[in-house]
């Protein structure tokens, strides 16, 4: 037998992926997958697409090497990684041999490596070619300069600033073969319309131009390094196998961090590494036009790889290309500070990368125990001593100060001229890349501004001789430099450099960290699948939530960013506040679109209240500044005595008194689920001093173990000034029929409706309510007769309200039947058309509020006369008993699924073994009658909501009866379909697995 190799870890796999989508595509075809195996070097396997014949999948594990049938212009695809993943996952079966198709391609590998090289044309260009090319672009620059030259003369603001005329240079460069100074050209129209300060930019820019067009004309007396790093500027060519001739550096290469832009359909990735062993820094990039399909030969960031590379000639070498690897990819959890990691050593190594080429944009740094700062004086990372570095301006790293908290941490990033930005931070052994915005802000150099302002006037008015310039850059400026308009770019060329080479830190106070939270962390599968379940905005969330509760798991740091922004589904904010817990609740404090969360955060009873209003940044959220006087009201108001000034860890009853809203609600929660008639107690006493919203959000929560001892409370809140409270306060009173309200409501249908013998029913509503019926919420109100029921008549309003709010035993009496006739009695009665609708629907509300299983069954099987009713029929249906909901939805068959998509969300969940048993028999039907008949309008489209339902509620042990459903059936897209349902399944139980 073949000898097996051990499978990759999923770091590893996911190390290959060559972006984040193709990754989480791969995950979703983990039920898709047959025929797998695995043998020496290869793992293989057939994976159902779309179409009839599946892709074949091969992996050559030396290489790592791959192949797919499928189309894709990814290196791994997708199929080959989920591939990966399965058999990383220990699903792939061991084989003695490959099979055929594999075994083929690995045949023609092997001969292929076995082959003599075949000899290469010679691609260096003759001395002939050099010089042609040379001199294109010498006259190129030649051209160039005199048109910044008549820029400067003119002054910026006269000149034609268009994208025309910037296009018109830019194509005359292309012309000369000078492709990198015309992409510098034609990013300047956008920069000057988006830039406040675009005179300072366009300064820097013409300066820095000019000085490649000098460096350029004296390229010969200049060292090759040098020359090398001139060439690239301009946009010589240069070929990979002069790059591959360059001596090979071979160390183990941590990938620090990694990027994606655009520009004009290019997408460009660049890589940062780091050797492990030397320090050094190295850039790998790669571009991609119209995709940003990249080559999976770049390992994610977080691992490190044992190879050769092979640097771009050039003055200050950074860019750089694969040699030879020595090893797979692993992944690493420490990185060495060899190469030095201190803000000075990041400036210095800078400041000496720009004095070997002054045309440098950026360089790498490694800044190790920084903390990064967000203050009035903007972005910050701060160092253990005090010194700060700025980052850009529009740059929001809101997942650095996430994974900081405000403690120290490792930051990889560039040092540019106009600040650090931040690429990604290493924080408790993970590299966690960081989200990008490109800054479209510079901030003013005051050592510029005349220059500025004598560019933006024109030489021709007023020359840059008397500009005070720093002694340095004085003693530099030749002194016969030609016109003015040149000595201007040559003086600004110089003054530039030594500004963005000679830059010091400045000094910054470090914030106030968060507070540890010892609650566990969310493992990170579980993390990673939250993630892309909130991307995806997936209908799994809610079985997640529920599963994950239990667990009382907090999120990790960097997911917390996420999270704040999902939280603005309020379905969503409860779970994810809670788990977003303390570093949630400090990072919101600091993002204004956050702010509002904070106070719905849930109580922390670990915290004290001093580390909250730190947190927080609410000097008012703290208990000394509640003052003597409010501490004492609030504690004669709940009855109880509390001391401001005992210790950090806070009495349970402190949160009420002195908590966030959102701490509050918590808390009166948890007592009322405990303790109704003391929460109750604690809600009236405090009940005259309660303002705001959070006063009918608390009056809500009597809803659990609502009761009469509540009466006197929400009969006391149909006075409340606010609106919101007297309808929470009516809601309520509703669910307690045998209350003072319901006795009102009861008398006063009763006045406005009569049932004659022969069960015509006659109906009186007045015209003018009188205040004690307004007081019980009953309201004349055209507006919402309008809309619900298209008519401006205001007493069907009137009357809706009324009936919605009367108990139901009191109709007994009214349509003489007895209790367990009542609502079927009703149902059969003579109803004005005028007021129809309204009275059913107000029976349904009705029920709806008193889950009245009698009625509610005697209105899901008859009450259909209006557009509500029939909307509502879900809700009916879920107040039913178990027992009936089943037998409902068994009695419905293959010709009624619109009936069965709207009820079946009303069952519990997962669906009980006898549903899903009949739903995947509907299915089957369905399947079958669309192999028998193709045309006959019952194809898996018209039934894709039913698919989609079953996905999130069949139980997941159902996964392998789905699979051999699909494997029985004939027509392509159900067999697919029902594939992607196994998946579904298989992905809500590997889903559940991850949090155990």
């Amino acid at each position: 037998m073949t000898e097996q190799r051990t499978p990759w870890t999923e770091d590893q796999v996911r190390a290959l992926a060559p972006d984040a989508s193709s990754l989480a595509a791969a995950r979703k075809l983990a039920g898709r997958w047959r025929e797998t195996g695995a043998a020496g070097n290869a793992v293989w396997g057939l994976c159902q697409g779309s179409g009839a014949k599946p892709y074949q999948a091969i992996v050559d594990l030396d290489g790592p090497a791959y192949k797919c049938s499928c189309p894709s212009r990814k290196f791994p695809c997708k199929h080959t990684l989920s591939l990966l993943l399965t058999w990383s996952s220990g699903q792939t079966p061991a084989r003695d041999a490959p099979a055929d198709f594999a075994a083929e391609w690995l045949a023609g590998r092997a001969a292929k490596a076995a082959a003599p090289p075949k000899a290469k044309a010679a691609s260096t260009p003759s001395q002939a070619t050099v010089e042609q090319r040379r001199a294109r672009v010498a006259a190129g620059l030649t051209e160039l300069e005199v048109w910044l030259t008549d820029q400067i003369r003119t002054g910026l603001a006269q000149t034609d600033r268009s994208y025309a005329a910037y296009e018109a240079i830019a194509a005359r460069m292309v012309d000369a073969q000078a492709p990198r100074i015309a992409e510098t050209l034609r990013r300047l129209p956008t920069a000057v319309v988006t830039t406040e300060h675009w005179p300072e930019l366009l300064v820097r820019e013409y300066a820095r131009l000019h000085l490649l067009v000098l460096a350029h004309r004296r390229l010969d007396a200049l060292p090759e390094p040098l020359r090398a790093g001139i060439r690239t500027h301009i946009g010589y060519p240069t070929s990979a196998e002069s790059v591959l001739a360059e001596p090979a550096v071979r160390d183990r290469w941590l990938v620090l961090g990694m990027r994606v832009s655009e520009q004009d359909r290019l997408h460009t990735r660049r890589t940062w590494l780091r050797g492990r062993a030397s320090g050094r820094w190295a850039l790998l990039l790669e571009h991609s036009f119209a995709t940003p399909n990249f080559t999976g030969e770049v390992p994610a960031p977080g691992n490190e790889v044992d190879a050769d590379l092979h640097y771009y000639p050039g003055a200050a070498s950074l860019r750089a290309q694969w040699g030879t690897r020595h090893g797979a990819p692993e992944p690493f959890t420490t990185v060495p500070a060899v190469g030095g990691t201190t803000i000075d050593d990041a400036l210095t190594a800078y400041a000496g990368a720009v004095s070997e080429d002054p045309w440098l944009r950026a360089w790498p740094a490694l800044l190790t125990d920084v903390v990064p700062v967000l203050d009035e004086n903007g972005w910050q990372l701060v160092a253990a001593d005090g010194t700060a570095l700025s980052l850009p301006a529009g740059v929001r790293p809101w997942r650095l100060i996430a994974v900081a908290g405000g403690h120290p941490v490792t930051v990889c990033g560039e040092w540019r001229a106009d600040g650090f930005d931040p690429v990604s931070v290493l924080c408790a052994g993970a590299v966690n890349e960081l989200e990008t915005e490109f800054p479209t802000e510079i901030t003013p150099t005051p050592a510029l501004a005349d220059l500025v302002s004598v560019a933006l006037l024109g030489t021709a008015r007023r020359t840059a001789d008397g500009v005070q310039l720093d002694a340095a850059v004085a003693a530099a400026v030749p002194q016969h430099a030609g016109e003015p308009a040149t000595r201007l770019l040559h003086t600004a060329a110089l003054q530039d450099l030594y500004l963005r080479g000679g830059q010091l830190p400045h000094t910054a106070a470090k914030p106030e960290p968060a507070v540890d939270d010892p609650r566990p962390l969310l493992p990170r599968p579980a993390a990673d699948r939250l993630s892309r379940l909130l991307t995806d905005k997936s209908p799994f969330l809610t079985e997640w939530f529920t599963a994950a509760t239990p667990f009382d798991f907090r999120l990790p740091d960097v997911l917390c960013v996420q999270a704040l922004s999902a939280a603005a589904d309020i379905t969503l904010r409860a779970p994810l506040l809670r788990m977003a817990g303390r570093r949630g609740r400090w990072l919101a404090a600091r993002n204004p679109a956050w702010a509002k969360l904070v106070d719905e955060f849930p109580a922390d009873a670990t915290t004290s209240l001093t580390d909250r209003a730190a947190e927080n940044r609410r000097p008012s959220a703290s208990v000394a500044d509640m003052g003597t006087d409010a501490t004492t009201s609030r504690n004669a108001e709940s009855g109880t005595t509390a001391d401001p000034s005992s210790g950090a860890e806070p009495k349970a009853h402190d949160i009420w008194l002195f908590g966030t809203s959102g701490e509050r609600k918590d808390w009166f929660a948890r007592t009322r689920r405990a303790d109704p008639a003391a929460a109750s107690a604690v809600l009236t006493a405090a009940w005259p001093k309660e303002s705001g919203p959070v006063k009918a959000e608390l009056l809500g929560l009597l809803a659990d173990g609502l009761s009469a001892a509540d009466e006197a409370l929400l009969e006391r809140a149909l006075d409340d000034r606010r609106g919101d409270v007297r309808r929470t306060a009516t809601t309520l009173l509703n669910k307690l029929p045998d209350a003072a309200f319901g006795r009102r409501m009861a008398a006063l249908v009763g006045s406005w409706i009569r049932v004659e013998a022969d069960g015509v029913v006659e109906v009186r509503v007045p015209t003018e309510l009188d205040a004690r019926t307004r007081r019980d919420g009953i309201t004349d109100a055209t507006d919402q007769a309008k809309l619900r029921w298209d008519t401006p008549d205001s007493t069907i309003t009137t009357l809706h309200q009324a009936i919605a709010a009367t108990p139901l035993t009191a109709w007994g009496p009214i349509v003489r039947a007895t209790a367990e006739n009542t609502a079927t009695t009703a149902l059969t009665l003579s109803l004005p058309p005028r007021y129809a609708k309204a009275i059913v629907d107000g029976w349904v509300d009705a029920t709806l509020a008193q889950h009245d299983t009698a009625w509610a069954r005697a209105l899901f099987a008859h009450a259909t006369p209006t557009e509500q009713a029939v909307l509502r029929r879900r809700e009916l249906f879920t107040l039913l008993d178990a027992a009936d909901r089943i037998e409902h939805v068994l009695d419905l068959d293959a010709h009624q699924l619109n009936e069965l998509h709207a009820i079946l969300p009303g069952l519990d969940h997962p669906w009980p073994e006898p549903v899903a048993d009949h739903v995947l028999r509907l299915l089957g039907e369905r399947a079958r009658t669309t192999a028998r008949q193709p045309h006959a309008s019952a194809g898996v489209y018209t039934d894709r909501a039913l698919l989609t339902a079953a996905g999130v509620h069949l139980p997941a042990e159902l996964a392998t009866r789905v699979g051999a459903l699909a494997d029985s059936t004939d027509d392509p897209a159900w067999q697919q379909a029902f594939h992607r349902l196994a998946h579904d399944l298989t992905d809500r139980a590997t889903m559940l697995e991850e949090l155990r």
